[in-house]
């Protein structure tokens, strides 16, 4: 029996396939390891704004990260597409592979904390913008008895990115860092990020170019190689490790097994 944990976190972009995650997932349940898993939804999210006239919003960051901008409307069309349907939409999957899934998101039992951002600085045609009615999130705490205890109880936590600030607001925070600090306070022997490519590259999208092994000590080198949303996987991957984390496995979500996959070492291991 082995019962060191493994966080995975399904990217939520076009590409990654649920259907072989999760049946991925019950197969090594029934081997006897212990999993959580947090879910992005970007895709999902833009999806169900551009049919409502409320297209999504990107903004990005004076050290070139990119975010959603997520005023009130934008984070209740948030909550209705990742935590509303892709969260359900992953625990039925689970539950019809005879998994006992339970979703929910960090406003439930204030499972992620996290301290709104009072301002956000935003670069535009190379000006800078401060905004100031953005409902995001950096995760400063993660209750990790709920998790224990759902755990214990031989439940499957499904975590969609939406944390709980101080006065009990509901935050959009990056999936891939809510996973990291998942990862951190559950003290995980891994965590696994499943995304639409097979892994870092050096030269991306150039796939002969992946990265296989990576010390921690290059992983800011690595983060500065790296494109767009690649550059926060490889941040998470970096806070996961800071907070006790053994390895990360950036991998290839598009494949059948890609968690047994990923164990194998198939990806970018950073340790």
């Amino acid at each position: 029996m082995n019962n060191s944990i493994i966080v995975v976190k399904l990217g939520g972009t076009e590409g990654v396939d649920f259907s072989a995650i999760c049946t991925d997932a019950a197969e090594l349940l029934k081997q006897g390891r212990q999993l959580v898993l947090v879910h992005g939804g970007s895709a999902e999210a833009n999806l169900l704004g551009e049919s409502l006239g409320t297209p999504p919003k990107m903004i990005t960051s004076p050290s070139g990260y990119t975010s959603r901008y997520t005023d009130r409307k934008t984070l209740e069309i948030f909550l209705m597409a990742v935590n509303g349907k892709v969260n359900s939409l992953l625990t039925e999957q689970l539950q019809m592979l005879g998994v006992n899934a339970l979703g929910l998101c960090g406003l439930d039992g204030r499972l992620m904390q996290a301290v709104r951002k009072d301002s956000i600085q935003s670069i535009e045609n190379g000006k800078r913008k401060i905004i100031r009615d953005d409902y995001t999130g950096k995760i400063e705490t993660v209750n990790s008895d709920l998790l224990n205890m759902l755990l214990h109880a031989g439940y499957l936590p499904v975590i969609a990115p939406v944390a709980v600030s101080e006065k009990g607001e509901a935050l959009n925070v990056d999936a891939d860092r809510a996973a990291a600090m998942v990862a951190s306070a559950l003290k995980a022997e891994t965590l696994i990020l499943l995304t639409a490519v097979p892994g870092l590259m050096k030269n991306f999208p150039d796939e002969s170019t992946l990265i296989r092994q990576l010390p921690q000590s290059q992983l800011s080198a690595a983060s500065e190689a790296a494109q767009g949303r690649m550059k926060k996987k490889v941040l998470g991957a970096e806070e996961a490790l800071q907070g006790g984390v053994t390895q990360v496995i950036i991998a290839d979500g598009r494949i059948q097994n890609p968690i047994t996959n990923a164990l194998a070492g198939n990806g970018t291991v950073i340790q």
